[in-house]
């Protein structure tokens, strides 16, 4: 009888390691696949902005200096791998375009060009597929690095390998101010 329930004891043991390093594995593979969300949505912005340069280029070829910067910038948040690196080039990325925009608005013929319209229109829509994959990313990493370090699942985490994985935090200063409405 008592080695009927240690058994029984054993299994459920099983059980609850088996099942705590699933969900693991599941948030693992998310917190994975999530980035891989991320990046596309980064290839897709990357992508518009030597079309955005290019336009603007036509516009005021004599801000070479912007352009470079812009350039260097997209070269840069390409380069990076880990989520602290590619927020930190990112956020370079997301200055350098908004200086682009704002030489833009120097030139009423640019901003009603057509083609200009069109690549500000997507890459709006890119920025918010990016906040919402990042708000999704951030989710999982959450609930993956809460798992880990909770008992008794950190002990499962532990034994496995399971580390904590990195936020994708876009923490300019300028993100993080309150909005000054203005009535003219």
């Amino acid at each position: 009888m008592t080695f009927l329930i240690f058994l029984i004891f054993i299994g459920i043991l099983i059980a609850i390691f088996v099942g705590i390093y699933n969900s693991l594995v599941k948030l693992r593979n998310m917190s994975e696949q999530s980035w891989s969300d991320i990046d596309v949505q980064l290839k897709r912005r990357y992508d518009l902005v030597p079309n955005l340069v290019e336009t603007v280029k036509g516009y005021a070829s004599h801000e070479k200096d912007t352009f470079e910067r812009v350039v260097q910038a997209r070269n840069a948040a390409m380069q990076a791998s880990s989520p602290g690196d590619k927020a930190q080039a990112e956020n370079i990325l997301q200055s350098t375009l908004r200086n682009l925009f704002a030489l833009a608005e120097s030139y009423p013929e640019l901003k009603a060009n057509q083609n200009f319209i069109e690549l500000q229109k997507e890459l709006s829509n890119v920025e918010e597929q990016i906040q919402l994959s990042r708000r999704y990313y951030n989710a999982v990493v959450r609930d993956l690095n809460t798992k880990s370090e909770s008992v008794p699942s950190n002990i499962v985490a532990n034994m496995f390998a399971f580390t904590k994985k990195e936020y994708f935090e876009l923490d300019s200063a300028e993100e993080r101010k309150t909005p000054q409405v203005k009535f003219s």
